[in-house]
């Protein structure tokens, strides 16, 4: 099963860009939606799917800690 993670843009460069997820960045396709760097993105299978407002992103960010303790 694959999930959706968020992550922040820490670099672009035309369509792809470095996301940092608590340390661990990966490139993801930025083509599909309107985005900078500094924005929390929602990103899966390796595309960055929708911009994130901070309150939506530390409220996921909340919900995969309380995942991780089950």
């Amino acid at each position: 099963m694959c999930i959706a993670s968020g992550g922040v843009i820490k670099q672009k460069k035309g369509h792809k860009a470095l996301v940092d997820f608590g340390g661990n960045v990966i490139e993801a396709e930025a083509g599909l939606t309107e985005c900078a760097v500094g924005d929390h993105v929602l990103v899966h299978a390796g595309c960055i799917i929708q911009k994130l407002s901070e309150t939506e992103a530390e409220e996921m960010n909340e919900i995969m800690r309380l995942l991780e303790d089950i």
